[in-house]
């Protein structure tokens, strides 16, 4: 166990030490005496950082990405609402039409039906006038008879 210590000239124990023992204690002595970024460590701490703040920005572009998302899903939520309602009312407007339509479509039919009473009672009276006429054709010559009957009595008187 101690056979690697040998005791030197002074009397003083020295570790023997070999070529691969040397060369291992030189890299730990020289690891030990730089900084850290001289065997990559900063290198490799400055990578994370850089990576996280990728990170970070990859998840703010995922959070800006949700964020429009549900703007864009609230917006055409809000358009199919709007869509809805228009469609209603133009269903509303095209049964107002319909009523119109049916309203017009029977004023047209009273207005055929009046218009042919008018055409009889204009009949009635046309037949009504040529009755009066009738009787009024009677009538004058009624009076011209009467006139005539006067006429030649009063001649016969005078």
């Amino acid at each position: 166990m101690f056979d690697k210590f040998k005791k030197e000239e002074g009397g003083e124990m020295v570790e023997e030490r070999t070529e691969e023992d040397i060369n291992a204690e030189e890299a730990v002595e020289s690891t030990v005496s730089e900084s850290p970024s001289g065997i990559g460590i900063g290198e490799l701490m400055g990578k994370r950082a850089k990576l996280e703040e990728a990170i970070d920005y990859v998840g703010l572009m995922i959070k800006n990405l949700k964020d429009k998302r549900t703007l864009l899903e609230k917006d055409i939520e809000e358009e199919s609402v709007d869509i809805k309602n228009l469609k209603e009312k133009l269903q509303k407007v095209s049964e107002y039409i319909e009523e119109e339509n049916r309203g017009i479509s029977e004023l047209a039919n009273k207005r055929k039906q009046v218009e042919t009473e008018a055409d009889e009672v204009g009949v009635i009276i046309n037949n009504l006038r040529d009755k009066l006429s009738g009787v009024d054709k009677i009538i004058d010559d009624e009076n011209s008879r009467v006139k005539k009957i006067k006429e030649s009595r009063d001649s016969l008187d005078a």
